[in-house]
């Protein structure tokens, strides 16, 4: 079974109280501003979903890596193997934030990285053209 990096998001000051209730489901945590990490597989990510009282969010930490320019952004985010988290046909939104980032233009990032992931998913799912996000969100 495949193991994910998670990440479960809460109101600054809460990260404590947090990572209690992800270590009360049995996992080890890490905390940082905002965030409590932690790993699991699929049956894990709904348990915390049920769970976790006082989190706002459980995400799945897809990617990580630096890039410092635009190129470097689209190169990295379409090495990322999105196939294995979104279906041929999958409605997908990218939002972003930057915080203390030389790509400090927030749409052209998203921009950038929705385009990326469409080259991804098109040659995974092997599509010449555009692809129907017609599916679930």
């Amino acid at each position: 079974m495949t193991t994910f990096k998670l990440l479960a998001t809460a109101a600054m000051g809460l990260e404590s109280i947090v990572a209690d209730e992800v270590k009360e489901l049995g996992y080890e945590t890490q905390t940082d501003n905002g965030k409590v990490f932690f790993e699991g597989e699929e049956r894990d990510i709904a348990k915390a979903n049920l769970w976790l009282r006082t989190a706002d969010r459980v995400k799945i930490i897809a990617g990580e890596f630096n890039a410092y320019t635009f190129d470097e952004l689209f190169e990295r985010t379409k090495a990322i193997e999105w196939e294995k988290f979104l279906p041929v046909d999958a409605n997908f939104p990218v939002q972003g934030k930057s915080v203390k980032s030389k790509l400090y233009s927030v749409p052209d990032c998203q921009s950038i990285v929705k385009k990326a992931i469409v080259e991804r998913l098109k040659k995974a799912y092997h599509r010449n053209s555009f692809l129907d996000e017609s599916g679930p969100l």
